[in-house]
């Protein structure tokens, strides 16, 4: 289980202080899929760096499994088995798929390359030899990212909208990876995503707005409400089901 109580996060800003998250309160609990979604800017991404360690909370406290982590190193918390697939990730020139794999996955030594690949719409014969360079699309990357975060034996696995640059049918592969990755394992999925098929997962939809935590609900009464709503901005209901956040208002 994972808890947050009271977390909140400061940063310095061209004007001084600017507190990034507040009077976060989430119990996150193991074989559950939750997924973030809110307005761009409102935290998500910021809310999943705290729990990774790439940002320090400022006040509040982290605890897994009733370990205190809110002081623990990026290094400390993966170690416990936390895991984050970065929205822009990381290339590493000079180092082959295959080996990256195999450095994500640690002690696990039965690694499926090719089931991994596939999961996430590649093919193990095209990449397993390739380093990880510039010639990767960024789309790519991040599904070669989604696979070492899959290699590991994880506690919580976090996702910045996983969907980014990928395929329809690599997409379609990858929900169905989320579905046995929570059915196989007793991992804590978070995942941010404006993405209807991505939210149809979620055990819990938690809305992220204005850095802190607006409302904790099921999938079902989030979309629900978002098909009801008379008053609700049409073109921002197309962005939820077609995962185009920053899409403008029209109305």
């Amino acid at each position: 289980m994972l808890k947050l109580s009271g977390v909140g996060v400061t940063a310095e800003g061209d004007k001084g202080q600017v507190q990034i998250l507040r009077d976060i309160n989430l119990t996150l609990e193991a074989k559950k899929i939750y997924v973030m979604t809110g307005p761009n800017g409102g935290g998500k991404t910021s809310l999943a760096k705290t729990v990774m360690g790439i940002y320090k909370a400022s006040e509040g406290q982290i605890t897994l499994d009733d370990t205190d982590i809110t002081n623990m190193s990026i290094t400390e918390r993966a170690q416990l088995g936390i895991g984050y697939a970065f929205q822009q990730p990381a290339r590493f020139k000079g180092l082959k798929v295959g080996d990256f794999l195999k450095l994500a996955s640690g002690k696990n030594s039965k690694i499926d390359y090719c089931a991994l690949l596939f999961d996430v719409g590649l093919c193990a014969q095209d990449y397993i030899n390739r380093e990880l360079n510039a010639s990767f699309s960024g789309g790519e990357l991040k599904r070669i990212e989604i696979a070492s975060i899959l290699a590991r034996n994880l506690k919580v696995a976090l996702f910045d909208e996983p969907e980014a640059g990928i395929d329809l049918w690599s997409f379609q592969r990858l929900t169905d990876t989320f579905r046995t990755l929570n059915e196989k394992s007793d991992a804590t999925i978070v995942i941010i995503s404006h993405q209807e098929r991505i939210l149809r997962l979620a055990d819990q939809v938690i809305l992220v707005s204005g850095g802190t935590v607006n409302e904790i609900t099921t999938q079902e009464k989030f979309l629900g409400d978002l098909n009801d709503d008379e008053s609700a901005c049409k073109c921002r209901i197309g962005c939820v089901r077609e995962g185009a956040a920053d899409a403008g208002c029209n109305r």
